[in-house]
């Protein structure tokens, strides 16, 4: 989708103006004549380091924002003022050059032809598959939905997987005739596997798929797909060799009644339990690099089995600090009065930090932090009344530099990176600094500061 917005390079700065003139009034009238703007923009985006990087529109945005001084949003590019000219047209093939279909909406296409993209893609690596074991085809395949059967796979990198519990995920029915493997029996891990047919080359990104008593194989044609579901995979392997240890830890975390109290208005006691134990074999056993052959893996499982009722421990201590200080939270949010506006932000930043599966969605390293962010919370509500104007002009600083990175997010489709991940905690850290600076933050935090990485990020 974002390659074709960029059409190819002769027609960029027609695109370029038409995006231009259907922009509101107030930013089109700061980039007028708009035929130099457009030529302006095109030479710039034009560059190696700019083109065909990325969504056009998003990269055209920044430029914008920058040359006016506006805060332009991605809506006011109003992208039905275009000629169909400005969007490529599209044609699907089979593999022997027939026209299967055609539109100018690549999203109607896949919609259209994705079932049968799957079909040709399984088919394709079921035979790859059975040419790599020496036998026949044992290996269910699913690619991701909606892949055209001429596209590819994207290239696009893998997103960091969330965690399931190992006790209580919800499980991949195998596909037909699939083998299920209990032990590490399928040989050296495969990154990639290059599958072709004809004139092309599909790459396709294997996992495990975590099959409750079992996991299975499967191929993904996106790599972020894959990810996602082979971490899950692994660690029921993983789980699979100490079902006995695992048994264990569900009947002994610490505390864990008096944690599942405070909990309770997110979930239940075994939701709970079933996140720690996630988080504590993840800790153990899924660190990077993850294994990629049997000696590999039996290395890890040894390193892990010897600790993990100690890491399971500290992970239940850190859950009761974080529970101990979302009760205070509670507690304060009720008993503060006469402040809506200040205690409906606290309360949308308590729901931001503390969602049904905070500690499964929230990094390690920024989970050891939640108290604090908690306890600069009760302490900003204690303050608000010797002081509301202070904080008013507060949460107004907090408020800008959170829109603009949830609005970037937003634009992005969820998908983040690394940078954007450590803006995220560093906008945490600012508010501890705005509104508890007793509590103090790791490094220095302003925002000054966030201004500067938020332009390295921009660009």
């Amino acid at each position: 989708d974002e390659r074709c917005e960029w059409l190819v390079p002769g027609m960029l700065k027609d695109k370029i103006q038409a995006l231009l003139k259907s922009l509101p009034q107030k930013p089109r009238a700061r980039l007028v004549p708009l035929p130099e703007s457009a030529e302006r923009f095109a030479a710039i985006l034009a560059t190696p380091e700019h083109y065909a990087q990325g969504s056009l529109t998003d990269a055209l945005l920044q430029e914008v924002r920058q040359i006016t001084g506006l805060d332009v949003k991605r809506t006011d590019f109003k992208l039905d003022m275009l000629q169909p000219h400005h969007f490529m047209n599209l044609r699907v093939v089979d593999e022997h050059g027939r026209q299967l279909g055609q539109s100018r909406q690549l999203g109607a296409l896949k919609a259209e032809w994705g079932v049968k993209a799957r079909g040709a893609f399984q088919a394709l690596a079921q035979v790859k598959l059975a040419d790599r074991e020496g036998g026949p085809a044992s290996v269910g395949v699913v690619p991701a939905a909606g892949t055209a059967p001429s596209v590819a796979a994207s290239s696009s990198p893998a997103s960091v997987p969330t965690r399931a519990s190992p006790s209580a995920v919800s499980h991949s029915p195998p596909a037909d005739g699939a083998q299920r493997h209990s032990t590490w029996a399928f040989g050296d891990w495969p990154e990639i596997m290059e599958i072709r047919k004809g004139g092309q080359t599909l790459l396709g990104f294997p996992a495990l798929i975590d099959g409750g008593d079992a996991v299975t194989v499967e191929v993904f044609d996106e790599p972020e797909v894959a990810a996602r579901k082979h971490h899950a995979g692994l660690r029921r392997l993983f789980a699979l060799q100490i079902r006995d240890a695992l048994k264990y830890l569900e009947k002994n975390i610490p505390d864990l009644q008096k944690m599942a109290v405070a909990y309770m208005a997110l979930g239940t006691q075994e939701e709970l339990r079933d996140q720690i134990i996630a988080v504590a074999m993840d800790r153990a056993f899924m660190l990077e690099p993850l294994p990629t052959n049997e000696t590999d893996f039996k290395r890890r499982l040894e390193e892990g089995r010897g600790r993990l009722t100690l890491i399971c421990n500290e992970v239940a201590r850190l859950c009761g600090a974080v529970l101990a200080e979302y009760g205070a939270v509670q507690r304060k949010l009720k008993d503060t009065k006469g402040a809506a506006e200040a205690v409906a932000d606290a309360t949308q930043q308590l729901q931001r930090l503390m969602g049904k599966r905070f500690l499964l969605e929230t990094p390690w390293s920024a989970l050891q932090h939640v108290p604090r962010y908690l306890k600069a919370i009760v302490m900003r509500l204690d303050k608000l009344r010797a002081d509301p104007v202070r904080d008013a002009a507060r949460m107004v600083d907090a408020r800008q530099q959170e829109q603009r990175y949830w609005r970037l997010v937003a634009e992005r489709k969820g998908v983040t990176d690394e940078r954007m991940n450590e803006l995220r905690w560093l906008l945490e850290e600012l508010r501890v600094s705005l509104f508890a600076q007793e509590l103090r933050t790791p490094q220095p935090v302003s925002v000054k500061r966030l201004d500067k990485v938020w332009s390295q990020i921009s660009h």
